[in-house]
């Protein structure tokens, strides 16, 4: 069973961007993107461990700020050529508008 870490309202999540979250295990950025669903990976690029809570969100994607590494939302894959992986995390929003984090890694991720 995950424990579950309240977040905040997902209006406090800038639309289009992040909100970092500190874990045990490190950051995690907790995106918006534009159809209001929430996505949580962990707040490092693949790459060269850029911060991806201050990337450009866009539909379903990030771009890390240092390279330019476009990075999947609802996957943690890097888009090609790119290979890479971000660890993603399971989020959920309640009836009240509650973003909530798993602090477990997603399985499908």
């Amino acid at each position: 069973m995950s424990e579950w870490k309240k977040v905040c309202n997902v209006s406090e999540i800038p639309f289009l961007g992040a909100r970092v979250v500190q874990t045990a295990e490190g950051d995690v950025a907790v995106f918006r993107s534009n159809g209001d669903e929430v996505f949580a990976l962990h707040d490092k690029c693949p790459h060269k461990g850029g911060p991806l809570s201050q990337g450009i969100v866009a539909g379903k994607t990030v771009t890390c700020p240092l390279h330019g590494w476009k990075i999947g939302l609802d996957t943690g894959d890097a888009e090609a050529p790119d290979e890479g992986h971000a660890s993603c995390l399971q989020t959920k929003i309640d009836a009240a508008g509650i973003v909530w984090l798993s602090l477990a890694e997603r399985p499908a991720c």
